[in-house]
């Protein structure tokens, strides 16, 4: 008997000791049911979940691509000891103290909360239009590292940033320099999210990176309040106009998917999206000429302008003799957004609201004040 009670001490002591021990990328589950918390804090986004953990928080980025999720971060703050158990973990001391963003949509939240000295590398700065990014470039208190597809490492050691929020994609691999200069690599996967208010969600992640996440959750829901109440405006019309989307590229037409990003704003501002039944999320190529005899009757058309010159009519109808085929095009109703002079990339994904009551205000242009003046999107006139 007691070589036997010997032995379940042993045991016990053994149990504990795993338990312990066996933080890895697989850890999340199991901690949070010792919490008596595991409610996710988000409402609309469907690629990252976070949840309280003791005084910090578990954050978890889903993969559209694979059962493998894209990471799993434990944030904690600066002042308290960490727990022993995130020894081995991925852990986030906040608030962050210095940032290498890979997308304008993460600087403009740092930037909104009045945080932006935490951010100390972007790339491709030479896209952006604003004002104080720039000056903070010249004083070199922010630095260029590179694109995408090459980021100067040499830059990033320099910056020695405690996290780098890069941008996943399924085709391009993560250029692995957390190892390199000791920052957490984390998938800032935004641009991944389907529903508008799914997107605008992911501010709230850099609300939590920088210990402000009240004021996050406030924003938030000033547009969760804006965006549906924009969007009850249209529950019961009955005139919805057809609309299809964007330009062709070296021969074939990108169709976006009928459960996209966009053709969710078509939808939810009171329009038929030509391809509604199609139920992707991505876009689909597709010939030019299929796409006339499916869209040529189409009352809008929607394009986005990236270029440093003005769209017109006469521009279009010179770029592709096709165009001229559309009815939208005839009846002047091509839908136009300048990404070089809106700020798009930068604003819209955190104005949704704005985004969809300037659709709104297209389509239905008696459901919206007179004087409204559109923030990203206009209908071409000339």
């Amino acid at each position: 008997m007691r070589f036997f009670c010997f032995f379940s001490k042993i045991f016990t002591w053994l149990s504990i000791i795993c338990l312990l021990l066996s933080c890895d990328d697989n850890v999340g589950a199991d901690n949070f049911s010792a919490t008596g918390n595991s409610e996710n804090l988000l409402d609309f986004a469907s690629f990252v979940e976070i949840t309280n953990y003791k005084s910090g928080y578990y954050i978890k980025v889903l993969s559209p691509w694979s059962n493998d999720d894209l990471g799993e971060f434990y944030l904690y703050p600066d002042s308290l000891r960490l727990p022993d158990e995130l020894e081995k973990c991925q852990v986030i001391r906040t608030p962050v103290n210095s940032v290498v963003t890979y997308s304008s949509t993460q600087w403009s939240v740092f930037l909104q909360l009045d945080e932006i000295q935490r951010v100390k590398g972007i790339l491709e700065s030479s896209f952006t239009k604003n004002v104080e990014i720039k000056n903070l470039m010249a004083e070199g208190k922010i630095k260029d590292v590179g694109i995408e597809t090459q980021i100067n490492v040499e830059k990033v050691i320099e910056i020695q940033p405690d996290v780098i929020l890069y941008t996943p994609y399924s085709t391009i691999p993560k250029t692995d320099i957390g190892e390199l200069t000791g920052a957490v690599m984390f998938p800032f996967a935004d641009y991944l999210e389907n529903h508008p208010l799914g997107r605008a969600e992911w501010l709230k992640v850099i609300g939590y990176l920088t210990c402000r996440e009240k004021d996050t959750d406030k924003w938030f829901d000033n547009i969760v309040t804006n965006y549906e109440s924009i969007k009850s405006l249209c529950d019961s019309v009955k005139n919805k106009p057809s609309v299809f989307s964007d330009l062709p590229y070296e021969g074939q037409w990108y169709v976006p998917g009928g459960k996209s990003y966009i053709a969710r704003i078509f939808k939810d501002a009171g329009a038929e999206y030509v391809w509604n039944e199609n139920n992707s999320t991505a876009s689909q190529p597709i010939d030019a000429e299929t796409v006339l005899a499916k869209a040529g009757d189409a009352d809008y058309w929607r394009i986005m302008n990236s270029t440093d010159f003005p769209y017109s009519y006469k521009r279009l109808s010179i770029e592709n003799e096709l165009y001229t085929h559309f009815n939208a095009f005839k009846e002047k109703h091509v839908i136009v957004c300048d990404v070089m002079k809106t700020s798009y990339f930068e604003k819209s994904q955190y104005q949704p609201d704005f985004l969809l009551k300037d659709f709104v205000k297209i389509f239905h242009p008696e459901l919206i004040e007179e004087d409204y003046e559109p923030q990203f999107y206009y209908l071409l006139n000339e």
